[in-house]
């Protein structure tokens, strides 16, 4: 489903998301890595990950155009059929589509590019807009575009897999950015082999499609079409367990935040303080039992409430601040 339709159907719409102004500049920095038929891009894979093999002089670029995600897939095997069975030569595959079986069904990805190298194996490339300051860029940025390339690696493992004899599939990728302040592109080799199995993993626990829909109750829709009311009772239906991070990964993040706040649970306050409170799920159990009115002293959550409530009581105290109580705490 489209959730960001679905979350501005539930009048809670989504906001995250890059600039403008980011997408723009984005966008002009991959133009000009690729311009010339990605002769620059090249260079920098030759000189990362492949300094033995000829300079990629004159390089192929095929035509990945077809009609629908199903149409451009098959193209992009074709084409990395073709080029692995020209050795000797360098092929640019600009923005492929790759297919990749997610919980039984296909989803489809598209990388910024692939490099066929002369002897026959691929690489992916990645083209960020974040800078790299003296050749080094921002840890957290480079790991979510490990975790993004190792996907896309696995993808094409699955395609080379259908190849006879299957081509190597690198396991380091190349990471393109803007040199320090300017818009001058510099690279890195990235080693995803950690994130590769780890997703590869992840996606072999994944519970099938089908499965998940059995589970739902008998007539439910999830179209933005339908009437509010019939929609929030649709979706209210699958349960859902709030944490602040949903808002930077999940379009329906506000509209779950504003259920886990009417319902006082305590998962919006994020997952370790979740795990840190035991069985107690909502705010209203939690002050009952720092205020000694609920829970069984030898639950060690609850004693380490109610111990924190007698300091913050003593230090209101000491202070001379009236209204004591953890009601404060609110």
């Amino acid at each position: 489903m489209d959730k960001a339709s679905l979350a501005s159907a539930l009048g809670s719409p989504s906001v995250f998301g890059q600039s403008q102004f980011a997408f723009m500049r984005g966008n002009a920095f991959e133009a000009r890595v690729k311009a010339d038929g990605g002769a620059e891009l090249l260079r920098l894979v030759h000189e990362k990950l492949d300094g033995r093999a000829a300079e990629p002089v004159g390089a192929e670029v095929p035509d990945l155009s077809a009609s629908g995600p199903e149409g451009r897939a098959a193209r992009t095997s074709l084409a990395l059929r073709e080029a692995t069975r020209t050795p000797g030569t360098w092929t640019l595959l600009d923005h492929p589509m790759l297919a990749l079986e997610v919980a039984g069904s296909p989803a489809f990805l598209e990388p910024d590019a692939v490099v066929v190298h002369p002897d026959g194996s691929w690489t992916v490339v990645e083209i960020k807009s974040f800078p790299m300051l003296d050749g080094a860029a921002d840890p957290a940025k480079v790991g979510a575009a490990a975790r993004q390339a190792a996907v896309y690696v696995l993808a094409l493992e699955r395609v080379a897999a259908h190849l006879d004899p299957a081509p190597r599939v690198r396991h380091r990728v190349l990471l393109v950015c803007p040199k320090d302040f300017s818009n001058l592109p510099t690279a890195s080799a990235v080693d995803v082999r950690k994130q590769r199995a780890v997703t590869d993993r992840q996606l072999a626990r994944l519970t099938r499609i089908e499965d998940i829909a059995d589970e739902l109750p008998d007539g439910v829709c999830f179209s933005p079409e339908l009437p509010t009311e019939e929609l929030t009772e649709a979706v209210e239906s699958v349960p859902a367990a709030y944490a602040p991070e949903c808002l930077s990964a999940c379009e329906l993040a506000f509209h779950c935040r504003a259920r886990s706040r009417e319902a006082g649970a305590v998962t919006r306050l994020g997952r370790p303080v979740r795990a840190e409170l035991g069985g107690l799920s909502t705010v209203e159990e939690v002050l009952a039992a720092a205020r000694g009115e609920a829970g069984d002293p030898d639950d060690p959550a609850v004693a380490a409430l109610r111990r924190a409530a007698g300091l913050r009581a003593e230090a209101l105290a000491m202070a001379g601040v009236g209204g004591g109580g953890v009601a404060g705490c609110r």
